[in-house]
């Protein structure tokens, strides 16, 4: 039925599906009526929002709000403070608004073509679409025009949601707020987003086992009634380019140029899948071996408690062949040196042998290592089989097992590393608490977690590494390689298994929301 009255209406019926939505505005449009439409986040509503809607409203007969969902809002760990229900409600108890629905993608584009608003309200600090990094205003525009809408931008007074919130609300523990208040002030926003300007134009080699990560979603059913075991439903699985991969893909959304140097089975290569879950300014360079087949990981997830059940890999033999080894040697001859930062991702399965080790140590201008310990290699692939590095990031467990030490402080277990291998810089990650870091020349800098809900630890490492690695090159302050640090970090322990990539524009979001 056409909602054409003009009578106060609760708010919970004023929030709609996405489909309901467009119904109710293709019923409007046909009784002659124009749709205004708002997009955002609207995470605290503060008066510069009301002055926006009210300014959007005098644009035509009926306003429609849509907003962010949860698991899109960019502003940074602990994000959104109200959840999205309570975000839709609070906009449809406004007077104004006609009707509220929650977006379900990163961008307004696919909403903007499914509803089709006459006219799409943004604020000043929109008003040129070109300046916007993440490029979602611009593609917005073009969806709108595409439909015969108009932008109108609105020129009312503003405030910051984020710098509201970092002021104001608790979001963080005591330690963390005090950190980041520190932060604010020895550092600009400009400082630290420059240093990720200029790591877009830094050409990077990544080094490491290919992995495909494949999760398995199920719910227990029970005991077994023969076995003693327990039984489990199947539901659904997803598959997500892991190891190398990740690494690569996390640096393809920062640099212009990014290079592959791995290692795929010939028995069950999974070419097609790895090449199509590659961000395409990666450059491939793949070395089959006829002995193996590419390196799998699948693990059972219980969906009601997120607990992975168990892991099961599927690898080849750990040594590689002379003639595989060859191989990779020959391929870092002829590219190494082509690049300004040679990242090693060596997860203990073969690939990282001690001539290749030698070799890439040889001819790395930069070099950034992380050796991991995984179940795979049952300990025995640590970092002092590398003598020297230019960076290395490593966790808290990888460190204990080196120094075979499992209780003192890591500022002594890492002193005792920085005696025995020769490297100026290292990042360790330490889980909820935060990061250490260590210049030869700078000494000791930590950084707390930032991480608010943990969901997957896998692959937040490997992000770490990649993020930081540039920053460390380009001599950042350890502060800001701390704080990129935990942002990253938080991010990824948030996604289930390495779905997620970082990109200039998202984390540049993060950063200017952290920093208001």
């Amino acid at each position: 039925m056409l909602e054409n009255d003009r009578e106060p209406r609760p708010a919970d019926s004023k929030v709609y599906l996405l489909d309901d939505l467009a119904s109710l505005v293709e019923q409007w449009h046909k009784a002659g009526e124009t749709v205004v439409h708002c997009h955002g986040v609207f995470d605290l509503l503060h008066p510069g929002h009301i002055k926006h809607l009210e300014a959007a409203k005098k644009q035509g007969d009926r306003l429609i709000v849509t907003i962010t969902s949860d698991r899109h809002v960019n502003k940074g760990p602990g994000r959104p403070i109200f959840e999205e229900g309570l975000r839709a409600f609070t906009l449809a108890s406004i007077g104004g608004v006609d009707a509220v629905a929650v977006n379900q993608w990163q961008t307004a584009v696919k909403t903007i073509n499914l509803v089709k608003p006459d006219i799409y309200v943004k604020g000043s600090d929109y008003a040129t679409p070109d300046l916007d990094i993440t490029g979602k205003i611009r593609e917005e525009v073009d969806a709108l025009e595409a439909i015969g809408g108009r932008l109108h931008v609105t020129d009312e007074v503003t405030f910051s949601s984020s710098a509201l919130i970092n002021r104001n609300i608790d979001v963080y523990p005591t330690e963390i707020a005090e950190w980041l208040s520190g932060f604010r002030k020895n550092f600009q926003e400009e400082q630290v987003l420059n240093y990720f300007d200029q790591i877009s134009e830094m050409k990077v080699l990544v080094l490491g086992e290919a992995i495909i990560d494949e999760y398995i979603f199920c719910e227990g059913l029970g005991k077994s009634s023969k076995d003693p075991i327990l039984a489990f439903q199947y539901l659904e699985s997803e598959t997500y380019a892991g190891g190398s991969l990740a690494v690569a893909n996390h640096l393809a959304g920062l640099c212009n140029r990014v290079s592959l140097l791995t290692v795929l089975g010939e028995q069950d290569s999974r070419e097609g899948f790895i090449s199509k879950s590659l961000h395409s300014n990666i450059v491939t360079n793949f070395i089959y071996r006829d002995d193996a087949p590419t390196i799998k990981k699948r693990r059972y997830v219980d969906t009601h408690t997120k607990s992975k059940l168990m892991e099961i890999y599927e690898m080849g033999p750990e040594t590689m062949s002379p003639k595989h080894e060859e191989a990779v040697i020959s391929k870092l001859k002829e590219i190494a040196g082509d690049f300004d930062i040679v990242i090693v991702t060596d997860y203990g399965h073969g690939l990282m042998t001690s001539d290749i080790i030698a070799k890439v140590t040889q001819q790395a201008k930069f070099l950034a290592v992380n050796a991991q310990h995984n179940a795979g290699n049952r300990g025995f692939n640590t970092i002092s089989r590398y003598l020297k590095a230019d960076y290395i990031c490593m966790n808290g467990q990888e460190l204990a097992i080196e120094t075979r030490q499992r209780h003192a402080p890591p500022t002594e277990l890492l002193s005792q590393i920085t005696k025995n291998i020769e490297c100026d810089a290292f990042t360790v990650t330490l889980g909820k608490y935060g990061t250490l870091h260590y210049g030869r020349h700078d000494g000791f800098s930590s950084a707390p977690a930032f991480a608010v809900r943990v969901v997957d630890r896998v692959g937040s490492g490997d992000a770490v590494l990649a993020v930081t690695a540039p920053l460390v090159a380009l001599g950042a302050p350890w502060d800001i390689v701390g704080f990129v640090s935990n942002v990253i970090g938080a991010q990824l322990v948030g996604e289930v298994g390495t779905q997620f990539s970082v990109s200039k524009a998202g984390i540049g979001n993060q950063i200017k929301s952290l920093m208001k």
